[in-house]
């Protein structure tokens, strides 16, 4: 069991910044996956990028320039910097962590991010 505790949503206007972090009850194990999912009213939700054990970073095209995902091993922490925000990405932001040998899910409880225009 992983247990993810997201904190960082708020509202801010457009072109601003916001920081989202996730605490995880433990460190990433080798070959496991952390990332940030996002779902807007009326929407599906969508990958917004994802970081290995090793370090690689995958960002969705939508926001590849603006958003930088990095990871404080000692504190158990992921983040989300996100600048130049769009009302577009308005949504609730969702930490998760994917273990690789069952390939199990854990998902966060989601923090709002508000972008007005």
């Amino acid at each position: 069991q992983v247990q993810l505790v997201e904190s960082g949503g708020g509202l801010v206007q457009a072109g601003g910044s916001l920081r989202l972090s996730c605490a995880a009850s433990r460190s990433i194990f080798s070959g496991d996956v952390m990332g940030w999912y996002r779902q807007a009213p009326g929407k599906q939700r969508e990958l917004v990028a994802t970081i290995t054990s090793d370090g690689n970073t995958n960002y969705a095209d939508s926001v590849k320039g603006r958003f930088t995902m990095s990871r404080d091993n000692a504190k158990n922490t992921l983040y989300l910097q996100m600048n130049k925000l769009k009302p577009e990405d308005t949504a609730v932001y969702y930490c998760i962590y994917r273990t690789r040998w069952n390939n199990n899910v854990y998902w966060g409880q989601g923090t709002q991010v508000t972008v007005s225009s």
